[in-house]
């Protein structure tokens, strides 16, 4: 098999693992079993309580359940708010991570050539990878909170145990950061591998030697490679002209001769 078909399951099986994952965390939002707490008056009435990020609940053994909503938003703790926008910032980025990684896929084709959908794959499983700490933080958050309050001997208040929610809510995020997690690992190696090998020659003595003809010569040609003693910022540059060079012919000059002076001359 090779590498690059590898790779394409890799990424399917990466994308589906996130996308489920994606779909439980999307699933705890609408359940009302985040914390709940079960009292009990008389032997054959039991009292549930239960509630989530939106409402609190109560039902009995009758079949009757009544849930309201938190009257009022600015009235709600930081803790509450900050799971809110924590969970809906999980949603958003998972569904976003999950277009790209449609995008980016070698088996959808869309992005172009390799180098530029491996390159929106690496940015899906980031994205995926910011979704699943967004929501992690929360069940984390939110499952630490009910702990303390149920052990610890000063609260006074209804005590609630951690719900269903939470740990559906673990195991989405859980599923998200270890599916993108390989996916980053397998496209951003492609990239940064493939940018770094087109980038840098092999040898730096390779590149920069060259083979020139001197002019007027008709010897073997002669190999220019770099020397440390070579002042820098100097490259040898290839001749502007080729084949022999005639140089120009120098003139003759005409060479008078000195015969001796006679007596005979001067009568």
């Amino acid at each position: 098999m090779q590498y690059r078909t590898l790779v394409m399951y890799m990424e399917i099986g990466c994308f589906v693992s996130c996308l489920c994952g994606w779909i439980l965390v999307c699933s705890t939002l609408p359940t009302e079993y985040w914390t709940f707490s079960e009292v009990g008056s008389i032997v054959l009435t039991t009292s549930n309580y239960y509630s989530n990020l939106w409402m609190d609940c109560i039902s009995d053994t009758t079949g009757v359940s009544d849930c309201k909503y938190y009257p009022s938003l600015l009235a709600l703790s930081v803790f509450l708010h900050v799971c809110r926008a924590l969970t809906i910032v999980s949603v958003i980025l998972g569904f976003w991570a999950a277009v790209l990684t449609f995008i980016g896929m070698k088996c959808t084709k869309i992005g172009g050539s390799e180098l530029a959908n491996a390159r929106v794959t690496f940015a899906a499983s980031i994205t995926y990878l910011a979704s699943g700490f967004s929501g992690l933080i929360v069940y984390c958050w939110w499952g630490n909170k009910v702990r303390s309050e149920f052990v610890d001997p000063n609260f006074r208040a209804q005590k609630f145990e951690i719900g269903a929610a939470v740990f559906i809510g673990w195991g989405g995020t859980c599923l998200i950061i270890a599916a993108a997690s390989v996916m980053a690992y397998f496209s951003g190696r492609e990239v940064f591998y493939k940018n770094g090998k087109k980038g840098k020659p092999r040898s730096y003595a390779t590149a920069r030697t060259r083979t020139y003809m001197i002019p007027g010569s008709s010897g073997r040609p002669r190999t220019l490679a770099p020397s440390s003693r070579r002042t820098p910022g100097l490259t040898p540059m290839p001749p502007l002209f080729s084949g022999r060079v005639s140089l120009p012919s120098q003139k003759t000059r005409s060479v008078r001769t000195i015969q001796p002076l006679s007596m005979d001359s001067f009568v």
